[in-house]
């Protein structure tokens, strides 16, 4: 696993545009999210978790504590489309994602051939940036929701700025009241076709669920809300997951 992640970042690294490396090293206080969704097979899929917690989350841990990274995270597949495990980390730039990605390879190499490959054989790799929101909050819940949104490129900024004016107040409402723990908008860098990605957390499933659709209500209501109308006319369709978060450093 950690040969095939230190590969798809170099190749990362040679494709990203300089100017993009050079703008985001400006912005020393963004958070940038680097993703991989994996493909597993569901028979072993949690023998794939047991490796994880053996063999990569000591070093990831680690990497937290001495800077080389902001964050990381598993999380396993509950409900949704055929991503079953997603592994993440965080850091103030793309060029420190990536840094990160080549030191953290060379850490685990010793385990590099640990079986883990044959049962999450394929991957999608995202690279998000933070927009709104608490999602790295270090009281994330361990039930977590992410909506992976298909928006036009050419509007997507106003859907940022629908988010931000009129949505951002409803979510911290919902955080302010203890009905989720945690929510967060990002936007797209580096990956497919989802542009943007809407999470939430809280202790349960079920409470996500819920304060999902008070949110909505709160949001939509009897359909006039014209920001929230526009937003959906830019950001047209979406895939919904539940994750289990079951490691998070910070």
């Amino acid at each position: 696993m950690k040969k095939l992640l230190g590969i798809s970042a170099l190749a990362l690294a040679i494709a990203l545009p300089a100017t993009l490396l050079a703008q985001e090293e400006k912005d020393e206080k963004e958070t940038f999210i680097y993703a991989t969704y994996f493909y597993c097979k569901t028979a072993t899929q949690e023998k794939a978790d047991e490796l994880i917690k053996k063999n990569t989350a000591p070093v990831y841990d680690a990497a937290v504590k001495d800077g080389t990274i902001s964050g990381w995270g598993w999380l396993a597949h509950h409900t949704g489309g055929k991503w079953r495990r997603i592994q993440y980390h965080t850091s103030d730039s793309i060029a420190g994602l990536l840094k990160a990605q080549e030191v953290l390879a060379e850490r685990t190499a010793d385990s590099a051939d640990d079986g883990f490959a044959e049962i999450c054989g394929a991957h999608d790799d995202y690279i998000w940036q933070s927009e709104s929101g608490n999602a790295l909050t270090d009281d994330r819940g361990k039930a977590a929701m992410s909506v992976y949104h298909v928006c036009n490129i050419k509007n997507e900024e106003k859907a940022d700025e629908i988010v931000e004016k009129v949505f951002a107040p409803v979510y911290d409402k919902a955080l302010a009241d203890g009905k989720i723990k945690s929510w967060g908008w990002s936007s797209h860098v580096v990956g497919g076709e989802y542009r943007k990605l809407s999470t939430m957390s809280g202790d349960s499933f079920e409470q996500v669920l819920a304060a999902r659709g008070e949110i909505l209500e709160a949001i939509y209501g009897d359909g006039d809300n014209a920001a929230a109308n526009e937003f959906s006319d830019i950001c047209t369709s979406h895939s919904d997951y539940l994750w289990e978060v079951v490691h998070e450093a910070r």
